[in-house]
C-alpha cells in the first residue's frame, strides 16, 4: 500500500471584505473536497477576508467578522483537514492560517515574515509569528507557512523538512503580479523544493483588487523541483492530486547535503511540536491504477507555455481580469470610454469588451475641429469590429462657445496648450455627464510612458474611475496590439498601429513634437523608476545627455498630476502608486553635476 496524500488545491477569487461571498466559495470547495475523499484542502492566504486588507484591520468589527467565518468553517471541516487565511486577534494581530478537522481547530499558524516593500505593508498591521509546528496526518507529516514565509531560505520550510521530517509544505499565499512574476516565483519554489528535498503546494490568491491582479498560478512541486501540476493563471480552478510520499524518504537518504543538513539541526528536533491531526477516516486505501485520482483530474496541460503563448498575452489575461474584478466588485455593471482613434483607447476598448462583454461598453467619439477624419473612420471600424456601442457627441460648438466665453481672458488667438487643455476637458466633462446620467464607470486611457512625463490633461483625458492601461509604456501597448491582431483577425485597424500618434489638439499635431522618440523614453523612464538609477547611470547607457535630463524632470514634476489621476492595474515591477511614492512638494532635481 502506498504511502499518499489526496491534496486540493482551490484557488479561489476573494473579495476584500465580501465574508459572505468568501464564505461560500470555500465552503462550496470543501464539499467538492469531501466528495472526491479527500485528505487535505488549501485556500489561498487570507482567503476568508480576501487580500489586502489594508486599515479595515483597524476595525475590530473587521476582524470579529473574520474568526467568526473561521468559526463557520470549523463546522464543515469534518472528514477532512481544512487550511484557510484569515484575520486572527490574540492581544496582537496576526496573518493566520488556521488549520481545521474533526470541527475543531487543530492548530493556527501565524505568518512570520511580513513584508514591507512595494505594495506591501504588512507590518502596519500583524504582529509576527514565531510558532512553527509540523502536523502529522495518517502517519505523514506536513508543514504550513504563508507567502512571504517561503522567499527565505532560513524560513519555518527549512525547520519543517529538516528538523520536522515534513516531506510536504503548504504555502498558502497572495502574490501580486507583475510581468515576469509567475517564472521568477517558480523559480523560487524550485530551489525550495530542491535544498529541503520536499514537496511543495503553492495555493495563490487569484483575482483583482484596486491596482493589484493576482494571476493564480498555483502549483505542487516535487522533491526534485518538477512541477507535477499547475493550476491556470488569472482564472479561478483547482485541483486534486494524489501525492505519493513513498519516494522522497529514498531522494532524501541519497542526498548528503539533506543528511548533513538535518545533522546540524538535530538540537532543534525536540523543541519543534509535532501535532497530530486525528483522521476520521482512511481517504487512500490500496490506491493503484485507475483507482488514482490523478487519472479523472489532470487532463489540463502542466506546462505554463503551453496555457499562456507569450509575455503579451500574460499581461493582457492581467489587464483583463484587474478591469474585470475592479469594475464588478465594485457594483458597475457598464463602462464608458472616449474613443480617439490612436491606439490607447484602441486598446482600452478591446480590454474592456473582453473584461465585460462588448454591449457593456459605451464608446464616445468626440470630434473637434482638428479631429481627422482617418481618426473618425478608425474608430468606427473599431467600434464595428468589437461590437462594442457607440455615438458621436461633436464638441465643436462646446469648443467654440467656451473660449469665446473666455476670449477677454486669454493672451492670444493662438492655439496654445490652455485652448488645447480646453478640449481635453470638455471631452472628460461629456464623459462624467453620461456616467452620472447612466451609472458607467468613466475608463481612463492613458499610458505609463505619458503619465510618466504629464504628458496628459488634468480633468481632461486623466477622466476617469479606473485606469486599465496606466501602468503599461506606450511601446508595450503596441506590442499587445499586435499580439491582439495575431489572435484576433486583426481586431484593431492596422491605420491605428502605422499612424502617428497625436492627440489632435491643434493642426499637425504629433506626440513626438514634445517628447523623445517612445523606444527612447520607454528606455529611460524603465531604468529611472523601476531600477532607480539617476542621470549619470542613464547617460552611460548611450542616451543624450539633455534628452535624459529632460525626461527626469518632467517625471519629477508631474507627481502631483499622477496622485490626482484614477487607479490602475500594475503590470511593471515598479508601479506608480503603492510602488512609488515620491512626496509632490519636493525640491529634489537631478542636474549633469551631480
Amino acid at each position: 500500500m502506498n504511502n499518499s496524500l489526496r491534496l486540493y488545491c482551490a484557488q479561489i477569487n476573494a473579495t476584500v471584505g465580501d465574508f459572505t461571498g468568501n464564505f461560500e466559495k470555500i465552503a462550496s470547495h470543501i464539499e467538492n473536497a469531501k466528495k472526491n475523499r479527500v485528505d487535505i484542502i488549501a485556500f489561498p492566504e487570507l482567503a476568508i477576508t480576501g487580500y489586502p486588507p489594508e486599515d479595515l484591520v483597524l476595525k475590530p468589527a473587521f476582524i470579529e467578522k473574520s474568526v467568526h467565518y473561521l468559526s463557520r468553517i470549523k463546522d464543515i471541516s469534518d472528514n477532512i483537514t481544512v487550511i484557510a487565511g484569515y484575520v486572527s486577534r490574540d492581544l496582537e494581530i496576526y496573518n493566520s492560517a488556521a488549520i481545521l478537522a474533526g470541527r475543531r481547530i487543530i492548530s493556527v499558524y501565524n505568518k512570520q515574515f511580513l513584508p514591507n516593500y512595494s505594495v506591501f505593508d504588512e507590518e502596519r498591521y500583524f504582529q509576527q509569528g514565531s510558532f512553527t509546528p509540523v502536523f502529522e496526518l495518517n502517519g505523514i507529516r506536513f508543514g504550513v507557512n504563508i507567502c512571504e514565509d517561503i522567499y527565505y531560505s532560513s524560513g519555518p520550510l527549512l525547520q519543517q523538512a529538516i528538523a520536522g521530517g515534513a516531506i510536504l509544505g503548504i504555502n498558502i499565499s497572495a502574490s501580486p503580479y507583475h510581468t515576469g512574476k509567475i517564472a521568477e516565483r517558480e523559480k523560487m519554489l524550485f530551489t525550495r523544493a530542491i535544498d529541503n528535498r520536499i514537496n511543495i503546494l503553492y495555493v495563490n490568491l487569484v483575482g483583482g483588487q484596486d491596482e493589484l491582479v493576482f494571476d493564480g498560478s498555483s502549483c505542487l512541486i516535487n522533491e526534485k523541483g518538477a512541477i507535477i501540476y499547475r493550476a491556470e493563471s488569472f482564472e479561478e480552478d483547482f485541483f486534486i492530486y494524489d501525492l505519493d510520499t513513498d519516494d522522497i524518504s529514498f531522494t532524501r537518504m541519497q542526498d548528503t547535503k539533506f543528511k548533513n543538513q538535518r545533522e546540524l539541526m538535530r538540537q532543534h528536533m525536540d523543541k519543534l511540536q509535532v501535532i497530530k491531526i486525528p483522521s476520521e477516516k482512511s481517504n487512500l486505501k490500496n490506491l493503484s491504477g485507475k483507482e488514482k485520482i490523478n487519472e479523472k483530474f489532470t487532463e489540463k496541460k502542466d506546462l505554463y507555455s503551453g496555457t499562456i503563448s507569450c509575455i503579451e498575452e500574460e499581461i493582457f489575461m492581467a489587464l483583463v481580469l484587474g478591469t474585470k474584478d475592479f469594475i464588478l466588485k465594485n457594483g458597475f455593471k457598464k463602462v464608458v470610454l472616449g474613443l480617439s482613434g490612436g491606439i490607447d483607447s484602441a486598446l482600452t476598448a478591446v480590454i474592456a469588451a473582453h473584461a465585460i462583454g462588448a454591449k457593456n461598453v459605451n464608446a464616445v467619439l468626440m470630434p473637434s475641429a482638428f479631429s481627422s477624419e482617418g481618426s473618425i473612420k478608425d474608430s468606427l471600424i473599431l467600434a464595428e469590429k468589437t461590437g462594442i456601442l457607440h455615438r458621436i457627441i461633436s464638441i465643436k460648438d462646446i469648443y467654440s462657445a467656451f473660449t469665446a466665453n473666455l476670449e477677454s481672458n486669454l493672451t492670444g488667438s493662438e492655439i496654445n496648450v490652455t485652448k488645447e487643455n480646453i478640449q481635453a476637458r470638455i471631452r472628460g466633462a461629456v464623459l462624467m455627464a453620461l456616467s452620472n446620467e447612466y451609472g458607467w464607470l468613466v475608463l481612463a486611457t492613458g499610458n505609463k510612458s505619458e503619465i510618466s512625463v504629464g504628458y496628459c490633461t488634468l480633468y481632461g483625458d486623466m477622466v476617469g474611475g479606473f485606469s486599465p492601461i496606466k501602468d503599461v509604456y506606450k511601446t508595450r501597448v503596441y506590442d499587445i496590439c499586435r499580439f491582439l491582431n495575431k489572435k484576433y483577425n486583426n481586431i484593431i485597424p492596422e491605420q491605428i498601429l502605422l499612424k502617428a500618434p497625436s492627440a489632435e489638439l491643434k493642426p499637425e499635431q504629433k506626440d513626438q513634437d514634445k517628447l523623445p522618440p517612445y523606444e527612447t523614453l520607454d528606455a529611460i523612464l524603465k531604468s529611472y523608476i523601476e531600477d532607480e538609477k539617476d542621470y549619470q547611470e542613464i547617460v552611460s547607457e548611450g542616451f543624450d545627455s539633455a534628452t535624459v535630463l529632460e525626461v527626469l524632470n518632467m517625471v519629477d514634476s508631474n507627481e502631483y498630476k499622477r496622485r490626482q489621476g484614477s487607479p490602475g492595474i500594475k503590470i511593471t515591477a515598479r508601479a506608480f502608486g503603492r510602488d512609488r511614492r515620491y512626496p509632490i512638494t519636493n525640491k529634489f532635481r537631478i542636474s549633469p553635476g551631480d
